[in-house]
């Protein structure tokens, strides 16, 4: 391989790192963010030390990365359902922003591109899991449909892992991502015609 072509490369799977990761944080924003951090820490696959993102890796954030997934898993537990979820869907936006420009500012000059990128790959994540999740929700039995959160934070952790450690398997969960987002708006809109042919 050409020595000019590797920085290229770099630059590709960084960015495929970044997009798997704000993905990630915006199905469940807690516990990707934590093992990028963790990892980071650890300089394997990734490494927010030296950057304007070091804080992402930093005991202190990561302590409260931990506190914020205790918090939100008790909210759950006691079904104070609206508030938290719309609550976590900006909290992880917000963080998948951080999360890609910080994987940026590792190793190139040009971070910020990564905030607005992180931006709409964890709104497209975060759009499609809670509108599965609704439609899902509606036919399962109570004890069911409380589980599905759980599915989702472990959906989350395994796309945050694959994207650090094989940045090209975000590829194929984006593409899956905005198929789940497209199906799920094609069958509102069907419902909703549906509605009003009955009217």
């Amino acid at each position: 391989m050409p020595a000019e072509t590797l920085p290229q490369m770099r630059l590709l799977l960084d960015i495929l790192q970044g997009a798997g990761l704000s993905a990630a944080a915006g199905i469940r924003p807690f516990l990707p963010a934590l093992a990028a951090g963790g990892l980071a820490s650890a300089d394997v696959g990734l490494d927010f030390d030296g950057t304007r993102f070091a804080f992402l890796e930093s005991p202190i954030f990561l302590a409260a990365l931990v506190v914020a997934l205790v918090l939100s898993v008790v909210l759950r537990a006691r079904l104070i359902a609206p508030t938290p979820a719309a609550a976590l869907a900006g909290i992880g936006i917000g963080l998948g922003a951080l999360l890609f420009a910080g994987t940026l500012d590792d190793r190139h000059d040009v971070w910020w591109p990564g905030l607005i990128a992180g931006l709409a790959c964890a709104a497209l994540a975060g759009a499609a899991v809670r509108d599965l999740l609704a439609r899902t929700g509606t036919r399962l039995d109570d004890e069911a449909a409380r589980a599905l959160p759980l599915y989702a934070e472990a959906v989350a952790m395994v796309l945050a892992g694959a994207a650090i450690l094989v940045p090209p398997l975000s590829v194929p969960a984006l593409a899956f991502l905005a198929w789940l987002l497209a199906v799920g708006r094609r069958r509102s809109g069907e419902k909703y015609a549906g509605l009003r042919i009955l009217r």
